[in-house]
Formats: C-alpha cells, structure tokens, sequence
C-alpha cells in the first residue's frame, strides 16, 4: 500500500502536471490532481512569486496525498468512524511505518527500528488509541533512556532515543489530523534534548585520499563521491533516474528533481568530474545509481573504505553533503549560494559550516608554537 506524489513534466500548457501514484491490494492506478507547477524556465531562474506559488501548490498536493494515504489505512484496518478509537495503534503506526519504505530507505529503517521497540516495550502488537495515556508515552520515553538496546547489546544513542520518540510523536500527530484522536497524548511531554551537532566532514585532501583508494562496493564509492561533488542526500542520489539530466550548451549539465526530504523542485547544477562518476547513460526510467540502497552492511563498507585511506573520522553517507558545504566556503563561495546549492530554506541553516570553518581555523592558529619571543 503506499500513495507517492509525483510530477508529469510539461503539460500541452507548458506546465508540471501533479499526481497521486497509488497502489492497494495488489493494483495501482493514478489520481490527476489538477494542480500544475511552473516549471524552469530554458535560460534565467523563475522569480520569487512563481516559486512561492510552485511551494504553496506542492504543500497543497502533499495534503491531499496524505489524506488519500489516511484513507487507505483506515480501509486496510477497517477503522470506522464509530470505532476510531478502539483501532490497533500499532497496526496504524506498522502502516505509517510502510509508507516510508518507497519514499526514503533511510528514514523507513529508522521508523521500523521505532516500530520494534515500540512493540518490546508495549509488550505485544496490539494497544488501542485509547489506551494510548501520557502516562504510556512517558513510559516509553524512559523505557530507550534506559532499557533499550542495540543488537550489539550497546545503550542507543541520545540521536538515536531522540528520533524513535519523535516518530512516536509524529505518529500521534497524524493521528489527531486523521481524526482518530482529539488530542496528541504526547503534547506536555518533554522529548529528549538534542545533543549538540557535530557534522562530520573531509578535508580537500582528505577527499583526494578516499578518491584514489579502493572500496568495496564501487557505487557506494561513485555515489558518495558524487554526493560530495553536489551536496546531493542520500534519499535524493539513491533514487535518482537518467531523465532527470539534462544538459545544454549554454548551461552544461545539471539535474531538474524534487526532494525527497522537502518537496522542493531543484534545478542542480554539477560539474563535470560529478558527471564523470555516472558513467554511461542508460535508459530515463533507470536509476543512475543502480543498486544503491540504505543498510547496516554498506555503511561499515563506507567507513572500511575511508579508514583505509588513513582517515580515522567517523564517516557516514551524510557527511557528503557536509563535505560540499564546507569545501565550498573553504573556496570562499558565498554564504547564500551555498544555501541555494544545499537547498536550504534559511541560510541560517548554512551558517554552521562557517563556524566549523571558523573552529578549524582557531584550532590550526593554537598549533602554533611559542617562539620564546621576549619584548
């Protein structure tokens, strides 16, 4: 079961036709919704009004797709309106659960590790919504702060306990919105404190190392290294097809996609050493990076890769993205195409990789040795 929004490229009107994609109980069909983007302009850039028309539309798409996907669920469980409240929590949070599983691999696993430890604590897959209290919500808060575990029997970490409680919370948001609950149970309950980010990157010359050395897995390297050349996340690399490059000769190549995280439609534009990562085209329904997909395996290929370039730093696939953002302000790019590049709503967003520029920078002065000089 899954509802995906997708887009139709130019319509007879010039424009970006949007539709559900829905598949249930072994069929699929498509729902036109009669909303229609503005789509890049050949030359220049659409204006501030048009993108702020193209961001409402597409917020208003994604509400209608979330409905539909709402509806589905509450066909697959047989929900009624009478009964909302008697549902199995667990069954709607498992669907919840499926749904990611087309859009991001990543944030599919994470919402399933959720799903197991919410079913450890409750001890069992059945709890109705009404049975839902902040007293039980609390409880599962304490229980990953304390009781639960990795595989390799280790605490979770203060990332880890953050996000499994938030998918919780997300969960029980949903249902308030879906009208199965008045009230988000979890509303007065305090979550867990982000740490404080520290976003790993690699160094110009650190880059130039795990470029020349081996890796198991040749399209994790060609995918992380393009990640690095773009700023692209995983979500976005990893689903990826052939149509989604264009090319001309006035502007070179560059990719027209949207999102995966924010729904936005992106013109990127790459340089020519990222086109060379691709190799040779293939078919427009094809994904450039075939074979790529999100697991615990090829992420300890990835650090295997980097530490035998001679780099100790805990690498993940993320730490691509911060690899681009860093390096460019290192090159001294603006603050602000910086944060057009990584697709950022706010530069001030960006704004942290400058401090990490900024960190380094009064860590390379302090090496400086005492001289001994006397006045």
């Amino acid at each position: 079961m899954g509802v995906i929004l997708r887009q139709r490229q130019k319509t007879d009107r010039g424009k970006i036709s949007l539709f559900l994609d829905i598949s249930h109980n072994g069929k699929r069909w498509t729902k036109f919704l009669k909303i229609y983007l503005h789509p890049e302009p050949t030359s220049g850039r659409l204006s501030p009004k048009l993108k702020a028309d193209n961001r409402e539309k597409l917020a208003k798409a994604e509400a209608i797709r979330t409905k539909y996907e709402s509806d589905l669920v509450f066909g697959e469980y047989g929900f009624v309106e009478k009964n909302k409240g008697s549902a199995n929590f667990i069954e709607y949070f498992e669907a919840l659960t499926t749904g990611k599983k087309k859009k991001s691999a990543g944030n599919y696993g994470n919402w399933d590790s959720a799903l197991k430890h919410l079913i450890k604590y409750n001890g069992g897959s059945k709890i109705k919504f009404t049975d839902i209290s902040p007293a039980w919500v609390s409880g599962f808060k304490n229980y990953l702060d304390t009781d639960a575990f990795k595989k390799s029997k280790e605490p979770l970490s203060a990332n880890t306990k953050l996000s499994y409680f938030n998918k919780l919370k997300a969960a029980l948001n949903q249902a308030v919105n879906d009208g199965i609950i008045s009230k988000n149970p979890a509303v007065n309950i305090k979550g867990f404190k982000e740490p404080d980010s520290h976003r790993e990157y690699l160094t110009l010359d650190e880059l130039k190392k795990i470029a020349s050395a081996e890796c198991e897995l040749p399209i994790l390297k060609k995918s992380f290294l393009f990640s690095c050349l773009t700023g692209l996340r995983f979500s976005d690399v990893s689903s990826l097809t052939w149509k989604q490059l264009e090319s001309s000769s006035e502007e070179g190549y560059y990719l027209r996609f949207t999102q995966q995280k924010t729904k936005g439609v992106t013109k990127q534009y790459i340089q020519p050493q990222a086109v060379k990562l691709l190799g040779p085209t293939g078919e427009p329904e094809e994904k450039i990076f075939k074979g790529l997909y999100y697991s615990a395996h090829n992420n300890k290929l990835l650090r295997k890769w980097v530490h035998s370039a001679g780099i100790s730093k805990h690498i993940t696939f993320h730490s691509a993205r911060h690899t681009f953002a860093t390096l460019l302000i290192t090159l001294d790019v603006d603050l602000y195409t910086v944060s057009k590049l990584l697709g950022h709503s706010d530069v001030k967003i960006t704004q942290i990789y400058a401090k990490l520029i900024d960190k380094k920078k009064r860590e390379a002065i302090d090496k400086v040795p005492d001289l001994g000089i006397e006045l």
